[in-house]
């Protein structure tokens, strides 16, 4: 009977389960390292006991990697053998300080880099608003420095007004600053008031004083024109229709007071004809006077200057015209009276005002010959004995110094 027949089992004996065949288990990975390092214990022992100094090199077994221990497998003992000589870095304090700077850098840049640039947006909108030119927006912005350079420069100028701002609050509540205020005021009136005739004189050269008629401008000398009886200078080159007031003496008062309602003759003796007459008729006026003093006429001379030989001058005196030329132009001093004075057979104009404008120091001469009506028809020279005398040719009123220390023109 053969033992594994199924036949010869006994009814009711219980199967005993064979055992399977022993194998052999699989070398554990620190079977290995224990092997290694006894080799190497034992290769030092004998070395150290047969002399030998040199120590051998150890062989090394290679060892098989470890594998990951499952869920069916053992965890095995911890065995010192099998740590390796590679330890874990141990953070040090200065590497976490280090860290913590590295991101804390990181950040100011990020919120420094963020909020300059928000500050150049806004003073790009506000210069917008007050119409500055702008650059225009690119999508990157500016670079950090550039930026910086700018705002630095900005906050200089607000420094500095505020500076300014501070400084005028202190002088403004010095108890100096008042005094030398009202001396400064004081000082500008009074140069005002000194020289004032000089700015309203060079302003008036350029407008055309008087209110002349048009009829005036266009004149034909050769004929007879019928005028009014008023006494009148008409000078169409310089826009000048004025009075005349022959009803006047050459002393100084009188010719001021007659310079007020136009121009005044100047009769003296050897130059006290009229219109019509043989010798010289002289007729004075204001180029400045003070803005104080009355009178419509005080810059009706502001452009005499202006008139060169050749240009023509029209006198309509007794309800007739007369025309002259002028011939020449003289600057002289207020007391060479005797440039008036000449003797001609002619019948002659000079008219006298104040040069430079502003200023009485010299005396402006333009002489004019008449050309019509016919300088032969004129009647003969008055009688001199009827004029008064005078010292100085008149001019301008006094200034405002002269009218408080004393003093004339």
């Amino acid at each position: 009977m053969k033992p594994d027949d199924p036949n010869n089992r006994r009814v009711g004996t219980p199967l005993v389960p064979q055992r399977s065949p022993l194998q052999p288990s699989p070398p554990t990975p620190g079977t290995a390292a224990q092997s290694a390092v006894a080799g190497i214990a034992r290769s030092q022992l004998d070395s150290i006991y047969n002399g030998n100094t040199t120590t051998p090199t150890p062989q090394t077994t290679p060892v098989t990697p470890q594998e990951t221990p499952t869920a069916q497998q053992p965890i095995a003992a911890a065995n010192p053998y099998e740590r390796t000589h590679t330890q874990h870095a141990q953070i040090q304090p200065q590497q976490w300080q280090q860290y913590h700077s590295a991101w804390q850098d990181y950040y100011q840049k990020y919120y420094e880099r963020y909020y300059i640039g928000q500050v150049h947006h806004a003073r790009q909108a506000l210069a917008a608003k007050v119409g500055e030119a702008t650059q225009p927006q690119t999508a990157e912005p500016q670079a950090p420095e550039a930026i910086t350079r700018n705002e630095a420069l900005y906050e200089l100028h607000g420094k500095l007004i505020r500076q300014l701002q501070t400084s005028a609050t202190k002088v403004r509540k010095s108890r100096h600053f008042v005094p030398i205020t009202a001396a400064i005021g004081i000082m500008l009136l009074f140069l005002f008031l000194q020289y004032n005739r000089v700015l309203f004189a060079n302003v008036e050269a350029y407008i055309s004083p008087g209110n002349i008629d048009p009829a005036n401008i266009i004149v034909d000398p050769s004929t007879n024109t019928a005028v009014s009886p008023d006494p009148k200078l008409i000078i169409p080159k310089i826009n000048v229709d004025v009075p005349v007031e022959y009803n006047t003496t050459p002393d100084y008062n009188a010719q001021m007071k007659a310079m007020e309602n136009g121009v005044a003759w100047f009769g003296i003796p050897g130059a006290n004809s009229r219109p019509g007459q043989v010798g010289n008729t002289v007729l004075s006026g204001h180029s400045s006077n003070d803005i104080i003093d009355s009178g419509n006429y005080k810059f009706i001379f502001a452009r005499l200057d202006q008139l060169t030989t050749g240009d023509t001058i029209y006198i309509n005196y007794e309800s007739k015209r007369y025309t002259y030329t002028v011939t020449k132009k003289e600057v002289v001093k207020p007391t060479e009276v005797n440039k008036l004075v000449y003797t001609t057979d002619k019948p002659m104009l000079t008219l006298i005002t104040c040069t430079p404008i502003g200023t009485a120091l010299n005396r402006l001469l333009v002489t004019a010959e008449q050309v019509s009506p016919s300088p032969k028809d004129a009647a003969a020279a008055p009688d001199t004995s009827t004029s008064g005398d005078t010292a100085a040719i008149p001019g301008n009123s006094p200034t405002f110094i002269q009218r408080l220390f004393g003093g004339g023109q």
